[in-house]
């Protein structure tokens, strides 16, 4: 049985486990398409409409229609809604398609603090400068509710990891000491969102960031696959904590078609592991053994308490290979 038969769709992150910089990762899309299973894509990443990024996955090989996409921007929405009912005017940071959804919602946008509004909606936007997060500032101070579609301290490009929406978040809290409300990941509400759009009732969540991929299908009491292609490597796995602990770990989205037992964290590849107080000690292992066996190895013995592990220390050769196969 491979992984795939076990669910009847796939909710995916975009940035580090489809796409990097817009560019596809290697084996995502033929593993998407592979599945036959119904997809949603669901991105932290607010500064594009659902229909650019459907288009945006068609240009990768991807068939999307705007209706499976869903951005954080449409999560924050709802969110004013929900938490701000008689709220009118809105001051927004984020890009134009953010924008017209606020619109689309009913909203009067203003461009200045002066105008007084009742909510500040920040989202990811390139452009965003000295002027507007200081206008968001004002606003806030004047009593505007503050709400975030999404806090993603980084963003995956093709160079590395760029400013995201979380950091630029970081100035204005820095200057008001008020922080946001968040709409997007690790919030559920996305992933639930998601799941009834397809009627689905077995989603596998697959994502590259444990603190909002991850954590939030935990969250939303679905099955999560990791995939090392993003921003959590394996240390953060080791190290991290109960609620950002997925159940199955991947080098990439091509193990969609592998037995779900070998993905698991467990003994593999003849490594063993054990706690030690907040340590990992792993041994054992042999020629043919492999960094992700040794791995999931690992991860067996830090998740066998909940009380995160602080790293792995090595008992055989092997093992040490392993673990520098890590950070390779």
């Amino acid at each position: 049985m491979a992984l795939i038969d076990r669910y009847d769709s796939l909710l995916l992150d975009l940035d580090g486990t489809v796409w990097e910089g817009g560019r596809a990762i290697a084996g995502a899309v033929e593993a998407i398409t592979g599945s036959g299973l119904p997809a949603m894509y669901i991105t932290n990443n607010a500064s594009r409409a659902p229909q650019v990024v459907a288009d945006m996955l068609g240009d990768i090989g991807l068939n999307t229609r705007a209706e499976q996409v869903l951005t954080s921007a449409q999560a924050a929405i709802g969110m004013v809604r929900e938490q701000c009912p008689d709220a009118s005017t809105v001051y927004v940071v984020g890009s134009e398609s953010f924008k017209d959804l606020a619109r689309e919602a009913g909203y009067t946008l203003v461009e200045s603090a002066d105008d007084h509004p009742e909510v500040v909606l920040h989202g990811h936007n390139p452009a965003t400068g000295w002027a507007e997060l200081t206008e968001a500032a004002l606003s806030i101070r004047q009593g505007a509710v503050y709400l975030a579609s999404n806090m993603d301290t980084t963003l995956p490009i093709e160079r590395g990891l760029a400013v995201g929406n979380g950091s630029m978040i970081a100035a204005v809290v820095s200057a008001t000491g008020v922080h946001p409300a968040s709409a997007g990941k690790p919030e559920p509400t996305m992933f639930r969102q998601a799941a009834a759009a397809i009627k689905s009732k077995r989603p596998l969540t697959v994502g590259d960031r444990l603190n909002t991929d991850i954590q939030g299908g935990v969250a939303a009491g679905m099955d999560a696959l990791h995939v090392l292609t993003g921003v959590s490597g394996p240390l953060a796995l080791v190290t991290a904590p109960a609620n950002q602990r997925p159940t199955f770990v991947a080098e990439d989205m091509s193990a969609l078609f592998s037995d779900p037992e070998d993905l698991r964290p467990g003994e593999q590849g003849g490594f063993r592991a054990r706690r030690e107080g907040n340590r990992v000690v792993l041994s054992g292992g042999a020629d043919e053994s492999t960094p992700l066996q040794a791995l999931r190895t690992a991860l067996a013995a830090a998740w066998s308490m909940t009380e995160p592990a602080e790293g792995v220390d090595t008992e055989s050769e092997y093992a040490a290979r392993a673990v520098r196969g890590w950070t390779a």
